[in-house]
């Protein structure tokens, strides 16, 4: 099969999973039919045993099927795999799987029919949201949730409609669609690959990379609010490392202005560190932007159809995608503990000059102590994240899948650790907003002023004691909000 003209690369997960439509050219769909005639002459034309087609599956790879069996074989290999159930992916994660799925129908080696993907394309447009396991996904491959996902198009299981549970059956009829028969091979080529983990290294990837950009507002405010000497941000610090040099710069036009406190010779090392972390941040996040860059158009299906035979492959082992998503949670453990560190050093009135713990009038009122205890209790949950989701194999299928990514489960940390960071940064910005305030504002560095005008745009300053979990939620979703 060759190259497809507007091929795989073209179809951009993270914009489809956000509502955009798919699109796919006729010329697509006339490669895609000459190829599943290629497939189809291969299957009745060979003798040999080709996997999870004319042979089981797993443990019962050795064992021959039928034309009778073959004939129910694809339908039953998306029914009797889905063992998971709820807490389901929200419908942005699944929009991305099956972006991802499309991507892998595109690129040579898969052998599906055009049918099959207009289906898929049909389904991602009119807005079908099949219910997928986020857990408890123990299979070598990703076989668990793609059946969920793709037993669906079948009519069998559950989509999500909103916060209502729908039958698959059900959703169809009122698109006026028949559910889809997979032909041979579909049914194999549906459950194999790792779409699910690309999925979430596309989208926990733009989040996560949202997260590590506010800790750099957090870092500027710190340095703002401490009265940090400048010159530890000076952008030659960065030498020949060429993102640190960058982060450094990025900080240094946010404080530069600021008033440098002359009694300070060194600010802690939780207000200087910050760039450097951000700066290995950033690298594992490119790091894993290219991974996904190199698995589209790489054989998922194993199958895979390639010059001519069916050919057993690993791309359901997305050990390279689980193991940088573990990377980038790490290092979001690690801004996290920064953050916690900083945030408690500008509340101490020794080293900011400003009232103690934030307070009004110090006392009377506990000031932002509570919001120090709130971002102990989150990079408590964000540490326990640190330990890599990928490692943990086990023997399954009586030893014939004796080895698991886990993948999935590595962007389900990667998701909870975002949110666990996105809530100190909130904490540190509510923080250095207040102290502005509490020095009277119009003293900082312009960069930094825009920052807490833009936060003073969500919070009130302290005045009196409060409950500030609202301004944390309320803060928390427009960071979630910005560019990444």
């Amino acid at each position: 099969m060759s190259e497809l003209p507007e091929g795989a690369a073209a179809v951009d997960v993270r914009a489809i999973a956000d509502g955009a439509r798919v699109e796919l050219s006729s010329a697509q769909f006339d490669v895609l039919a000459a190829g599943r005639v290629t497939v189809l002459a291969a299957l009745a034309s060979g003798t040999r045993p080709v996997y999870g087609v004319n042979t089981g599956m797993g443990r019962f790879a050795g064992v021959p099927l039928t034309p009778e069996q073959q004939a129910r074989h694809q339908r039953n290999l998306l029914i009797g795999r889905a063992v998971g159930g709820p807490p389901w992916l929200p419908e942005r994660d699944v929009r991305a799987l099956l972006a991802a799925r499309l991507q892998d129908f595109l690129a040579p080696g898969a052998g599906v029919s055009a049918e099959l993907v207009r289906f898929l394309a049909e389904r991602l447009n009119d807005g079908f949201v099949p219910a997928v396991p986020r857990a408890g996904l123990g299979s070598a491959g990703e076989i668990i949730p793609l059946a969920h996902a793709f037993q669906t198009f079948a009519g069998i299981g559950t989509v999500l409609d909103g916060e209502d549970e729908v039958p698959a059956a059900d959703a169809l009829s009122r698109r006026g669609v028949e559910p889809y028969v997979p032909g041979p091979k579909e049914g194999v080529s549906l459950i194999q690959g790792a779409p699910l983990a690309r999925a979430h290294a596309v989208l926990r990837g733009v989040d996560a990379a949202r997260a590590v950009e506010v800790t750099l507002l957090c870092t500027a405010g710190a340095a703002d609010i401490l009265g940090a000497p400048l010159a530890g941000y000076d952008p030659a610090l960065g030498g020949t490392d060429s993102v640190l040099t960058d982060v450094l710069g990025e900080v240094f036009a946010l404080v530069e202005g600021a008033a440098v406190r002359e009694d300070v010779v060194q600010v802690p090392v939780s207000a200087r560190v910050g760039p450097r972390a951000i700066a290995h941040a950033r690298r594992v996040l490119r790091e894993l932007a290219e991974t996904v860059e190199r698995a589209i158009g790489v054989p998922a299906d194993s199958p895979a159809f390639i010059d001519g035979g069916f050919v057993s492959t690993t791309g359901f082992h997305a050990v390279d995608l689980g193991l940088r998503m573990d990377a980038v949670t790490a290092a979001l453990v690690h801004l996290g503990e920064i953050g916690v560190q900083r945030l408690h050093r500008v509340l101490d009135d020794r080293f900011t000059g400003l009232p103690a713990q934030l307070a009004a009038e110090p006392g009377p009122q506990a000031g932002l102590s509570p919001l120090h205890k709130r971002a102990a209790g989150e990079l408590h949950a964000l540490r326990r994240l640190a330990a890599p989701a990928t490692l943990g194999s086990a023997d399954t299928s009586a030893g014939q899948e004796d080895v698991q990514a886990f993948a999935p489960a590595a962007g389900e940390q990667l998701r909870a650790a975002v949110e666990h960071l996105t809530v100190i940064s909130a904490c540190e910005l509510i923080a250095a907003f207040q102290a502005d305030h509490l020095r009277g504002g119009g003293t900082a560095a312009p960069g930094v002023d825009a920052v807490y005008a833009w936060v003073g745009e969500t919070v009130d300053p302290v005045l009196v004691d409060r409950p500030l979990g609202p301004d944390l939620e309320r803060l928390g979703k427009r960071l979630k909000l910005l560019d990444a």
